[in-house]
Order: C-alpha cells, then sequence, then structure tokens
C-alpha cells in the first residue's frame, strides 16, 4: 500500500472511489453535503501536486439501470462549491464518451463519472465492469468509508488492476485510524456509550468492545431489554424477549472482563409514543404497565456524565431515547454535551452510527467532537471486528 500524503500525483489521472450518496430533497438540492466536504482534503492534494482526477460514486438504489432521479448530474453545483473548481460530468461511468473524457483530462481538472449503481454489475463485483473503470486512470484512491464494507465493483475489486498503485484517501485513513484508536490504540479510561433501540443489533459490537473498553453505558431502547432481565417491571416499554438471556451473558462476561456495565436507573416514561404524550419519571425497574421509558432519567444523565468525564477515550454508537422528540430529546443531548466537554479537556471522541451522527448534528455539535464517522454500516462492521473488503483489498 501507498502512503497517500506522501505520495506525489504530479502528471498522474487519479480515479477515486467517494461516497457521494449524499440526500436531496424533491428539488434535486443537496440536503446535508457533510460526505462531499470531507472528500475535498483528498481531491485537493491531487490537484495541487498537478495531477486529473476521476470521481466515481453511487446516489440511491436504482433498481432498473439509469433513472433520472438518481443522477450525479444533480450534485455537480455542490461539488464544485465545495472544491472550489469546475467538474466536468460523463453521462455514463464507462462507454466512448466517459473514456473520452478522462483520456483528455488535463492537470487540474475533475471529471465526475455517472452513477455506478446503474450498472448491476457494481454491486455484483464484476470482474469485467471493474476492470473498464481501472482503464480511466493511472492510480486508485479508496475514500469512501461508507461502502468500505461492501465488496463491490468499485471498492474492492478494482483494486486488483492497480497492484502497486492504490491507497487509501485522507477520509478513508482517518476512519480507520479513529476506530483502531478505541479499539486498540486508545487512552484509559477507554468508555461506549452504545444505545439505539434494539440489543440485536448491537450484540457483536458489544462482545468485540469487551478487549478494548472500561465502561459500557447501555442506552436507548435497548436498556428496557437489559431491565428486564435484572428482572425489573418495563412497563409497555421496548423489550425484546428473546435477547433477555443474551442480556444476562453479556452482563456476566462483563464482569468476567472487568468491564463495567452501565444500565439507567431512572427513566423519563410517557404513556404513549407521541411527543405530545404524557410524561413523569421513574425508577427504571418500576415503570407501571401502560407506559413506556423514552428518554434517560435525571439521575442517569449525571451518573453518565461523571463517566463521561472521567474517561480518555470516547466512542458514542446510538442515542439516549427518542430524541427525535423534542420533549424526550434531553437525554441523548446531555451525553452529547458531556462528550464534547471530555473532548475539550483532551480526551478523544469518536461518534459514529446513523442516528448518533444525526443526533450531534441536530445540536449543532459535530465539529465539536474529534471525529464524526461517515460510514454507518461499515462503522458498525468494523466495531464488530469484521474485516472491511474495501479495506483489504487496499492492504493486500
Amino acid at each position: 500500500m501507498n502512503s497517500f500524503a506522501k505520495h506525489n500525483f504530479n502528471n498522474q489521472k487519479v480515479i477515486i472511489r467517494v461516497d457521494f450518496n449524499v440526500p436531496l430533497d424533491d428539488n434535486f438540492n443537496v440536503t446535508d453535503d457533510t460526505r462531499i466536504r470531507e472528500s475535498v482534503p483528498t481531491i485537493q492534494k491531487i490537484l495541487d501536486d498537478g495531477g486529473s482526477v476521476i470521481l466515481m460514486s453511487h446516489l440511491g438504489r436504482p433498481k432498473n439501470g439509469p433513472d433520472e432521479k438518481y443522477s450525479l448530474k444533480h450534485i455537480i453545483s455542490n461539488v464544485e462549491k465545495n472544491i472550489g473548481a469546475s467538474v466536468k460530468f460523463a453521462s455514463d461511468c464507462i462507454g466512448t464518451e466517459a473514456f473520452e473524457l478522462s483520456k483528455n483530462l488535463k492537470a487540474g481538472e475533475i471529471l465526475l463519472l455517472e452513477n455506478l449503481r446503474f450498472y448491476k454489475q457494481e454491486e455484483a463485483g464484476d470482474v469485467g465492469f471493474a476492470e473498464q473503470l481501472s482503464k480511466h486512470a493511472d492510480f486508485y484512491i479508496n475514500d469512501a468509508f461508507g461502502t468500505a464494507h461492501r465488496a463491490h465493483a468499485s471498492t474492492t475489486i478494482v483494486a486488483q488492476f492497480f497492484p502497486n498503485k492504490k491507497s487509501f484517501g485522507f477520509l478513508l485513513e482517518k476512519e480507520i485510524e479513529s476506530v483502531n484508536k478505541v479499539l486498540k490504540s486508545g487512552e484509559k479510561p477507554v468508555t461506549a456509550i452504545v444505545g439505539g433501540a434494539k440489543v440485536s443489533s448491537k450484540i457483536s459490537i458489544i462482545e468485540n468492545l469487551f478487549n478494548a473498553v472500561d465502561n459500557i453505558i447501555i442506552g436507548g431502547g435497548m436498556a428496557f431489554t437489559f431491565v428486564k432481565a435484572m428482572g425489573g417491571n418495563t412497563g409497555n416499554s421496548l423489550v425484546e424477549d428473546d435477547y433477555i438471556e443474551t442480556a444476562k451473558t453479556i452482563m456476566a462476561k462483563a464482569k468476567e472482563r472487568n468491564v463495567n456495565i452501565y444500565v439507567p436507573v431512572d427513566t423519563v416514561i410517557a404513556d404513549g409514543f407521541s411527543n405530545d404524550a404524557n410524561k413523569k419519571e421513574c425508577a427504571i425497574n418500576q415503570i407501571p404497565d401502560g407506559w413506556m421509558g423514552l428518554d434517560a432519567g435525571t439521575k442517569s444523565i449525571e451518573d453518565c456524565k461523571t463517566i463521561i468525564h472521567n474517561s480518555k477515550t470516547l466512542l458514542w454508537n446510538g442515542p439516549m431515547g427518542v430524541f427525535e422528540f423534542s420533549n424526550f430529546e434531553n437525554g441523548t443531548k446531555q451525553i452529547a454535551l458531556a462528550i464534547v466537554e471530555a473532548t475539550k479537556k483532551g480526551a478523544f471522541s469518536l461518534v459514529g452510527g446513523g442516528d448518533s451522527v444525526a443526533a450531534v448534528s441536530k445540536f449543532g455539535l459535530a465539529k465539536d467532537v474529534s471525529h464524526v464517522s461517515t460510514g454507518g454500516g461499515a462503522m458498525l462492521e468494523f466495531l464488530e471486528g469484521q474485516t472491511l473488503p474495501g479495506v483489504a483489498a487496499i492492504m493486500d
């Protein structure tokens, strides 16, 4: 693997797998350009070296070939605004026009290829399709962490056609370093805040974290399965009855590994799943029938803040409650603020997973933590200890 920062791309054509799968409104305006902004340093380094850039990405999930709704032409103006340069566009990712444009690309110029998923061969990891893509450039860079867990043609297979001319971009390097900082080299105490709705979706993460962390804070709907496993009354709260024994096993393993598991002691309950429902606080193991826990309670928030403030490395994956409802967002907001405060005092903080990222964005705190991951599924699989195909293809 080549070191991206040390490589000089003068007079080289570089194809970058970026993740420009960004949300668009009904008028095709980009509503969140985080992923585009995060790709700029990688693109800029190549341009500054005197190279040219070919960008390839997917957008959405087109079902049957080309679909106007998913055309990457809709994001050109946003890409140009973020990079501060004009961007050429190829109405196909392979084919005569696309190859003519990449062939004639001059140093300092940028070409964006049309949506890769207009071809079924992309998601199928087709070798022939990957070889076609490779013909655009001299050097391949993967900077798309959000798709690194997929063995698609552009994320994994194409790397074999650049045996000695491939590397990660700045963003993917940063994503890998951030997760490794939590799992392998984090300054202790290391604390993971694991929330969200279901235990079932987080078991593998929690079990892998046992090898790395000192504390695990359980939050969100998944906490009630742990509460029921400890014999508590959970009322109408979300509980995965099939995972009660799993919750007991997790708590037993934590004790064996000297990992402190914190389960909330109180909760804000509501008499319906609605922002306007009646609400009150109670002990988390004494929820009356007809009521459900929708947020962390006052004592739980204070306990969690103490653990967070005493930590040197922090991972946050999953909210503390139904933060989408303004009347039940306080627990999630207070945890976010505590992580920001710890970060200001020198702790390393990684926020990853769709809902956690949405939460720090909602509260305007994304820039106040050490790193916000751009990859949802990829981040989860990496935290579970899985090998990501897109990462392995560059390391080979």
